[in-house]
């Protein structure tokens, strides 16, 4: 027979999830989502580590997620200056690729609490039945959007046909939300095989899929509720500009590379 500490020694020790954040001027809501994480992985039992990246906020972000990081697993990492979207998930991933074992998982999401924390629940489920992305997606059965506008819906259910039509990949339907779950190792094997061009401008959550889907990777989604009601001021995002610049993508990875 076995003695114990042999078999304490054989058991693997429990995944760690990685919830990585990108964050600019999110004050009004950042602690609210932070204690949102903390009460969703706490009660599922489930070790977890926030990765909060601050793009240069000028507000008290920053000092908020410090007073927070004195009661929960928090690494603050902090640009100086606007970086953008690109640099702040790339930043966020590598440092979570860095950390994370063969058999953590790594989650993104935004930071203004529109996305609920007890999802991830689901989507680590999902990656220990075989998948190796996740993403919430607001086109399955049961997902709603709460206090989009009606023309913002339109165009992103829109960009969701064109690159169905377009760069059609099994499981996926939601390419533009970041609320995803990977494995760790897809990401570790994603930067060293495409390195800083794995992350590229506002469009970088749609090229990420973009890029893993030539890996050969099982991927799947879930029905979430995104609660822009929630927010809090006016959207940071150009809508003409995006619209175009994501045209420019598709455009770029269908006919330039």
């Amino acid at each position: 027979m076995s003695e114990p500490s042999e078999i304490a020694k054989g058991k693997q020790e429990k995944r760690i999830v990685y919830v990585v954040l990108p964050v600019y001027n999110e004050e009004a809501r950042i602690a609210s989502l932070l204690d949102h994480v903390d009460e969703a992985l706490e009660d599922a039992a489930m070790p977890y580590r926030v990765i909060l990246v601050d793009d240069g906020s000028r507000d008290s972000t920053r000092d908020i997620v410090r007073a927070c990081a004195a009661r929960m697993p928090i690494r603050l990492m902090e640009h100086e200056v606007n970086l953008g979207m690109g640099a702040t998930i790339r930043d966020g991933l590598v440092a979570a690729a860095e950390s994370a074992g063969g058999r953590d998982i790594i989650v993104t999401m935004d930071a203004d609490d529109t996305h609920a924390p007890g999802l991830i629940l689901r989507m680590v489920r999902m990656i220990s039945e075989g998948h190796d992305v996740v993403i919430a997606s607001r086109y399955r059965a049961g997902s709603r959007c709460v206090g989009v506008p009606l023309f913002r819906q339109a165009l992103s259910y829109g960009a969701s046909w064109i690159f169905r039509l377009v760069f059609p990949t099994r499981g996926v339907r939601d390419f533009t939300c970041g609320y995803r779950a990977y494995r760790a190792r897809v990401v570790r094997d994603a930067l060293a095989r495409y390195g800083e061009s794995f992350l590229d401008g506002f469009q970088c959550m749609v090229d990420i899929l973009l890029k893993l889907r030539r890996m050969n990777l099982i991927f799947g989604e879930v029905p979430f509720i995104l609660r822009y009601d929630y927010k809090e001021g006016g959207s940071k995002m150009n809508v003409s500009r995006t619209v175009m610049a994501t045209l420019g993508l598709l455009w770029k990875r269908r006919f330039g590379d």
